[in-house]
């Protein structure tokens, strides 16, 4: 099964939005967009996409009034893409959490790198033991490819859905660690979902049931019962 980052391009002018689509979608993105800041909210918080091209004049909002929001509650990858040039404005928006800049006009090779670039680091900023970062996580059997964006278990895929991967990649980012349902839900679907457990729980048995012999009796991911779910320590 193919899993396609999904990036949303918040941007008001036709022509570049559609310039900027046809790009990713020729490079295997799914690609969703967004003419005004209301509209671009509202899918980042019921889609979670993974990475945001953000303008930032837009008509009914600064852009930056986006990145705020969306950084009040996640840190999925966000880069602004605009013609505003003045120093200030790019100090602004990196200061408030993007990702990474790029002023119009700007050539089709470079902003793929960026946006591959920022996908890649939302993936791999997990400590590895020696203290440096790493694009695979590892336990026992179980292997997390964060840059093939795919799950193995024993050498083989386990197939996992676009969410079901999110939920592996998230509880691996935080090995050992508990993670509540409430962090992993809004991480996850966004803040507009917060405290539905029943999505959580259904996704979680899907994965147990792809990656454990024997769900019950889990060997990677473990409950902790009316807290949330914790990922077995790496190799």
């Amino acid at each position: 099964m193919e899993i396609k980052d999904r990036v949303l391009i918040v941007e008001d002018d036709k022509s570049i939005r559609n310039f900027i689509r046809a790009i990713l979608e020729a490079n295997n993105y799914d690609v969703m967009i967004a003419s005004t800041g209301t509209e671009a909210y509202s899918i980042i918080t019921s889609r979670c996409p993974d990475l945001v091209i953000l303008d930032l004049g837009l008509p009914d909002m600064d852009g930056i009034r986006i990145l705020k929001q969306v950084r009040e509650w996640s840190g999925m990858p966000v880069i602004v893409v605009s013609a505003r040039t003045h120093e200030k404005d790019k100090v602004e928006a990196l200061d408030l959490g993007a990702d990474d800049y790029i002023t119009k006009p700007f050539g089709t090779s470079e902003l793929l790198a960026r946006i591959r670039t920022a996908i890649r680091h939302s993936r791999t900023s997990y400590p590895a033991p020696d203290g440096g970062l790493t694009g695979t996580f590892q336990a026992g059997g179980l292997v997390i490819d964060y840059d093939k964006h795919r799950v193995y278990v024993d050498g083989n895929d386990a197939n996992l859905t676009q969410n079901e991967f999110k939920l592996v990649g998230l509880l691996g980012k935080y090995a050992g660690k508990v993670l509540t349902y409430d962090f992993l839900i809004k991480e996850i679907w966004g803040p507009n979902m917060e405290n539905n457990n029943r999505i959580l729980r259904v996704n979680m048995a899907n994965i147990r049931r792809k990656l454990e012999k024997n769900p019950a009796q889990p060997r990677y991911i473990f409950t902790e019962v009316g807290v949330g779910y914790r990922m077995l320590d790496p190799d």
